[in-house]
């Protein structure tokens, strides 16, 4: 389908690989925090192929493996948030990936706590995450996972709230949250872009 931009059909066996960066700040000082929402999903994804993280001269930690019969590589950047976009262009160089094969995984304010949305292309909606890798790589149309953190209450701060850790009420609810997002990104992958937000976008 012309909306998919070929993603489920494309020979599976052939070209680049697929680039899926999951976003976060990096250490176990942030680990639990609402804006490493998106580095956790990749963390989901690396336990599901039973592979783990190796430091890549990149600057990011990063898993080669195969999700169905698709080649990806799994990437946390280990740059903080608002310098993803360095390590995320060095991804792309090194494997030779077209930004139409980047999926990116992140944490997104504007949708209700435990929520997903699939899509492709958009602005980066004051996320310093995205907004890096826009300006790195020149464009916004990378496909985009966007897991619900939901807004801070009364009059605190954003950029207070995302570096805070998940409630004991929510950290009931974060395992199956990283679980959807995992589902949402292996959806994607092998089923397209149509399926994908068929299936999560609530």
């Amino acid at each position: 389908m012309a909306a998919d931009h070929g993603v489920a059909n494309r020979a599976t066996n052939e070209g680049a690989p697929w680039l899926v960066v999951g976003l976060g700040n990096p250490g176990p000082s942030y680990a639990g925090t609402r804006h490493n929402a998106g580095a956790r999903v990749v963390d989901v994804l690396a336990d599901r192929v039973g592979a783990s993280f190796k430091s890549h001269k990149t600057r990011s930690d990063v898993v080669e493996a195969r999700i169905g019969e698709r080649r990806v590589v799994l990437a946390k950047p280990r740059s903080y948030m608002n310098e993803s976009g360095g390590p995320a262009c060095a991804l792309r160089d090194f494997f030779k990936i077209p930004v139409e094969r980047m999926v990116v995984v992140h944490d997104e304010l504007d949708l209700p706590f435990g929520t997903l949305r699939v899509k492709l292309g958009g602005g980066d909606n004051g996320h310093n995450g995205l907004k890096s890798l826009r300006r790195s790589l020149g464009s916004g149309e990378f496909f985009r996972v966007r897991v619900g953190i939901g807004r801070p209450p009364g009059r605190q701060d954003p950029a207070d709230w995302v570096l805070k850790d998940f409630s004991g009420a929510e950290r009931k609810e974060t395992d199956l949250m990283f679980e959807r997002g995992a589902d949402a990104v292996e959806t994607l992958l092998e089923q397209g872009l149509a399926q994908a937000q068929n299936a999560f976008n609530d």
